[in-house]
């Protein structure tokens, strides 16, 4: 059993295995069985070097020893060396605290404890030998360039296609492929392969996919007489209750337009707060505060009494008739401060998203319901980091389910 195995009777194994000894062998002239060296590598491995044994069971070349050297020349950022990692072992099986070991070696707690974080196995454990070695493979040099692998453009271009960010990409592929380094890439990787590198496999057209061609966007609502007796007996986002700023309970939204070429068309914005689910409003012929206010009445009385609990709107003269809406569907109204979108922060994120679409100086008028049905679809069927990359899709369709979560 592994437990009987001595502390250096493991080192001395996987010093064989990591300079380049096949498995078996390493396992023989250590005194360790075939069946407790595989399972030993397998679950005290790094992962990135359990896929890197050759066909003889070795890993392929070796990690040279790095000695420490004169200490007044390589102060400033000297690498751990295989003897660092070796008293790093043996004080972590002695139970040494990580600070102790960082002033021990002479080094910040924060390297030790980036060096046990980086280079454990798959069961939490940490040998010097394997980690020396893993540390030799990621600053071995040239790397092979991922985005030669047309698997991962592939994917990488159908998400771009869809207006996924590259930082949303990346974020997907390490929840997708959270042990397999070669099949996940950067966002800063994305963004070099399309403009700075120019390099890969990625389709030359793809950076236009990241032009919103948005500009500041300009401050709407103004303080004169007309705003004020506009708004004058509504709610402000003060009234509000503590649940919504929370987020805590679902079925607040918030609420806003999106304009097209000199404000002559438009298109309606409402997202959830606690699920980021979206609703468009098509307004096909005007913006006015009649149409908003019908057709915001008819799409959000589809939804369930308990997922209609408060709306957050600016100040525009777009929701003057906002008593109706709130008769009609039994619902507040809160209005943001005048200059004040950040209030409506999740909104704001939303309506940017949308710009991938609904890009700005074009004629919205142009996009049907249909169309419109289709880019909320599309975007509700977006990960989310902030959901832990569920998309607001699901994150909708537990609460439809479970009313009482609600």
């Amino acid at each position: 059993m592994a437990k009987s195995i001595s502390f250096e009777v493991l080192e001395e194994f996987f010093d064989l295995v990591c300079v380049g000894v096949p498995l078996m062998r390493a396992a023989d002239w250590s005194g360790v069985s075939a069946d407790t060296a595989s399972r030993l590598w397998r679950e005290r491995g790094v992962m990135g070097l359990q896929i890197a044994l050759g066909a003889r069971g070795g890993l392929l070349g070796s990690a040279p020893p790095r000695h420490p050297g004169d200490e007044r020349t390589v102060r400033r950022r000297r690498p751990l060396t295989s003897e660092d990692r070796a008293v790093i072992a043996a004080l972590l099986h002695r139970r040494v605290s990580l600070r102790e070991i960082g002033r021990i070696l002479g080094r910040d707690v924060s390297v030790i404890s980036r060096e046990v974080a980086r280079n454990r196995g798959p069961d939490g454990s940490y040998h010097g030998p394997v980690a020396h070695r893993a540390a030799h493979e990621r600053r071995r040099r040239p790397k092979a360039f991922k985005l030669h692998d047309p698997t991962l453009c592939h994917s990488i271009e159908t998400w771009m296609d869809d207006g996924w960010s590259p930082g949303l990409i990346a974020a997907m592929l390490r929840n997708q492929q959270p042990h397999t380094k070669m099949a996940r890439v950067s966002h800063e990787t994305i963004y070099r392969a399309l403009y700075v590198q120019t390099r890969g496999s990625l389709r030359k057209d793809l950076a236009a996919q990241l032009l919103t061609k948005r500009k500041a966007r300009k401050p709407r609502g103004t303080e004169d007489g007309r705003g004020k007796s506009l708004y004058r007996e509504a709610f402000t986002i003060s009234d509000r209750p503590a649940e919504v700023a929370d987020r805590a309970v679902p079925g607040h939204w918030e609420g806003d337009l999106i304009l097209g070429t000199a404000n002559g068309s438009a298109v309606g914005t409402l997202v959830e707060r606690s699920t980021r689910f979206v609703i468009l409003l098509h307004l096909p012929g005007r913006h006015d505060a009649e149409s908003v206010a019908e057709a915001m009445i008819r799409e959000m009385g589809k939804l369930p009494e308990h997922l209609r609990q408060s709306l957050t709107w600016d100040r525009g003269s777009e929701l003057a008739n906002y008593r109706d809406v709130e008769a009609a569907l039994e619902m507040p109204v809160y209005f943001c401060d005048p200059h004040s979108p950040w209030q409506r922060g999740t909104n704001e994120n939303t309506n940017r998203l949308l710009r991938f679409w609904l890009e700005k100086g074009t004629d919205l008028s142009v996009h049907t319901a249909d169309d419109l049905t289709r880019i909320a679809a599309t975007l509700n069927k977006r990960p989310r980091p902030t959901l832990d990359l569920r998309t607001p899709a699901q994150a909708l369709a537990e609460l439809l389910a479970d009313p009482a979560a609600a």
